[in-house]
């Protein structure tokens, strides 16, 4: 249930019944297009045999089954994408805001309103986030969230980075920097393949 919803979450799906809509679809859809597939053919003008039937109520079952989650799992990878893309820019800006002065949950929030004009989904996501580190009185918790949710690589080591200088007290602005020049090559290396 727990890895269910945390693949609703990396999907941008947020509603809280969406686990059950998702395995509901997975139970109806596969029905469905066996009770139709064999409609087609048991009254269509072709004559099957009972083998070719048994074959396509089971190819459209199992095909049933897996689209949902074949559906979640490409939209989970489009977001990361895009969320990869936009992640060191956003580092960059944070770099900056950290630099002049400006406390983490400050710079979040304004790196969230400035990014939204090139990733709507990174700055939502950073929305949340800013908004976790308001509410809770644990940093580490809403940066944990926020890796969990959003499930990239860049997300995690920003997290991870982030947790790990407020705990040995570090320079939050080195990590950042770290961060956004290994997101740029990993970035730069995918182009090149």
């Amino acid at each position: 249930g727990e890895k269910l919803r945390d693949s609703m979450l990396q999907a941008g799906i947020r509603d809280p019944k969406a686990p059950i809509y998702f395995l509901i679809a997975r139970i109806a859809l596969p029905t469905f297009l066996m009770m139709f597939t064999a409609l087609i053919m048991l009254k269509g003008q072709k004559d099957f045999t009972g083998g070719q039937v048994m074959v396509g109520l089971l190819f459209m079952g199992a095909a049933g089954f897996f689209i949902p989650k074949l559906l979640i799992k490409n939209h989970i990878q489009k977001r990361q994408q895009e969320i990869s893309l936009a992640f060191p820019d956003a580092l960059d800006m944070m770099l900056v805001c950290v630099q002049g002065g400006i406390g983490l949950e400050q710079t979040i929030s304004r790196i969230a309103d400035e990014i939204a004009d090139h990733s709507d989904v990174l700055a939502e996501e950073l929305g949340i986030l800013s908004a976790e580190m308001g509410l809770l009185s644990d940093r580490r918790l809403a940066l944990q969230d926020f890796a969990r949710r959003v499930g990239s690589g860049a997300a995690r080591s920003f997290a991870t980075a982030m947790i790990q200088a407020e705990q040995y007290g570090t320079s939050v602005s080195q990590a950042m920097g770290v961060i956004a020049d290994e997101l740029r090559m990993e970035r730069m290396s995918a182009a090149e393949q």
